[in-house]
């Protein structure tokens, strides 16, 4: 597959992921989604994630989840969300064995999740 199809597939799963949220009556708004080489080798430099990132790539993005109103900063709040993005083929940052990552949702590309 395609850079380009892959990117294709990915936003029609965050669609499904969004709409999945909305009908657990979630709320969502876009964290980064795209983000630069440079940024990514800025993040990783000091150790909050990889050169390589899915997000250069425009098949990663981290959402902002609120429940009742209220933002949630904890990974297990997003654990029904990471069930259905993988249940649709994702990859979910709250599986990430070093520094667990919650609100990240991404579609592995180049061996890259």
């Amino acid at each position: 597959m395609t850079l380009s199809e892959k990117q294709r597939l990915f936003t029609v799963m965050i669609g499904k992921l969004i709409a999945f949220a909305d009908s657990k009556g979630y709320g969502l708004t876009f964290g980064e989604a795209y983000r630069t080489p440079e940024q990514a080798a800025l993040n990783a430099k000091k150790g909050g994630g990889i050169g390589n990132s899915l997000h250069i790539q425009r098949l990663a993005v981290d959402f902002n989840l609120f429940i009742n109103g209220e933002y949630q900063m904890n990974t297990e709040a997003y654990t029904p969300l990471g069930e259905f993005w993988e249940s649709i083929g994702g990859s979910w940052g709250g599986r990430f064995k070093t520094n667990p990552d919650g609100n990240h949702f991404s579609l592995e590309h180049n061996g890259v999740r």
